[in-house]
């Protein structure tokens, strides 16, 4: 009889895992012993962090610290039950509130993590014999949900219009149509072109929903994507989480009043998980104060990201098409990724490192991702620390092979 978990014993890529752990070379699953937002402690040793989503620095900040060890003093560390029976509290009512007229819509529905968001939001809106439409490069979570909707999934090429409208061309007229893209990429840390988007959606009658998990409190003065490019009442959706720029985690979804309540009563994962704790409601509604009441956190962040994107293209790195505070250090080979960021650990500055899947075969990087607290000073010893790991691994050119001979 076959045995279920044969096909652990010889999976590939456990075998190159556990390979790469023997040798100190697997960059992944490792643990922080302390993590102070711009600086951490891994392994011992004190790195700049270049590898968080904490992009306003407010994961430490004092105010919001306080807010959620106040909400643990009311309310405790758990609501024991779903939004659906008895985990619904006040706080989360004002937190929805709160967050759609953030975003500029009438409704919000809070959920427990980003990932619940998407595979609930997208699983109880498309149903059968409707079509959802995601770009190539579009998070994991939106694949899963619409692999566990009814529907029937399309892709197009990333961030490509043309793609977009060849593939809404071929659908059925009378179908439902929903057209799903990242407002910000967590990887390649480049936005959607939202106008294009929206004036092809409407030639074919599809709705359309960002997943600004990246972009809230980053893009449009922090309002997301739509902001940005003064689109919010012609997007339908909006996606935002809450472990990043609002230093706690969570998501919700955003939109108009009657599709939120629809979704409240349709999506499983609401439904059936428990609610968000009180701390970290009380996290994010700080979190929230601060974003609308000092605009200078957002700037600090484009500042810094602007400064670093600078020193990278001097270096000689390739930072592809990114024009946000995400930058990716395009490497190629997945060992010479590795091997990069194992000697940028030794220098003292923690990034992230990501291979296929995650990238395309041979576009293996190192994702690079800034803070409005970083300082010009950890800027500037992560910028040294990349030259010296360069020109070591010849991934930039030095100072005299650049120099002609004279």
């Amino acid at each position: 009889m076959a045995d279920l978990f044969n096909k652990i014993k010889t999976d590939e890529t456990i075998r190159r895992a556990k390979e790469a752990t023997e040798v100190g070379m697997y960059p992944y699953f490792r643990a922080l012993s302390d993590s102070e937002g711009v600086t951490a402690t891994f392994e011992g040793k004190e790195v700049v962090m270049l590898g968080s989503n904490n992009y306003l620095g407010l994961t430490t900040d004092p105010r919001v610290r306080r807010a959620a060890i106040a909400a643990i003093e009311r309310f405790g560390t758990s609501v024991t039950g779903s939004r659906f029976l008895n985990g619904t509290l006040e706080l989360h009512m004002e937190l929805e509130r709160r967050l759609a007229k953030f975003v500029g819509k009438e409704a919000a529905v809070v959920f427990s993590t980003g990932y619940q968001t998407n595979v609930g939001t997208i699983s109880s809106v498309v149903g059968k014999d409707d079509f959802v439409i995601i770009d190539k490069d579009d998070h994991a979570s939106i694949v899963d949900g619409c692999t566990m909707s009814q529907g029937e999934m399309k892709r197009f090429r990333h961030n490509d219009v043309s793609s977009l409208d060849n593939v809404l061309s071929k659908l059925p007229e009378a179908a439902g149509k929903l057209v799903i893209v990242d407002g910000v990429y967590s990887m390649a840390g480049d936005i959607a072109p939202l106008p294009e988007i929206v004036e092809i959606c409407k030639k074919y009658g599809a709705r359309i929903m960002v997943d600004d998990a990246h972009g809230i409190g980053v893009t449009g003065g922090g309002r997301g994507t739509s902001a940005h490019f003064n689109l919010i009442d012609e997007v339908d959706l909006v996606m935002g989480t809450f472990s990043k720029s609002f230093a706690s985690i969570g998501g919700f979804i955003a939109g108009d009043a009657d599709i939120c309540y629809y979704i409240q009563h349709k999506a499983r994962s609401l439904i059936f998980s428990a609610a968000l704790p009180a701390p970290q409601a009380a996290a994010v509604l700080a979190a929230l104060d601060i974003i609308e009441t000092e605009p200078q956190h957002v700037e600090n962040l484009w500042d810094n990201a602007e400064y670093m994107r600078k020193g990278f293209n001097e270096l000689g790195y390739n930072t592809g098409n990114s024009n946000t505070p995400i930058i990716p250090v395009i490497l190629g080979a997945d060992f010479t990724v590795a091997l990069a960021w194992n000697a940028l650990i030794e220098e003292g500055v923690y990034t992230n490192p990501v291979v296929p899947p995650g990238t395309p075969p041979n576009a293996g990087l190192l994702r690079t991702s800034y803070t409005a607290t970083h300082r010009k000073e950890h800027l500037d010893r992560a910028l040294e620390a990349f030259k010296i790991v360069g020109e070591r691994l010849d991934l930039i050119p030095t100072k005299s092979a650049a120099t002609p001979a004279g």
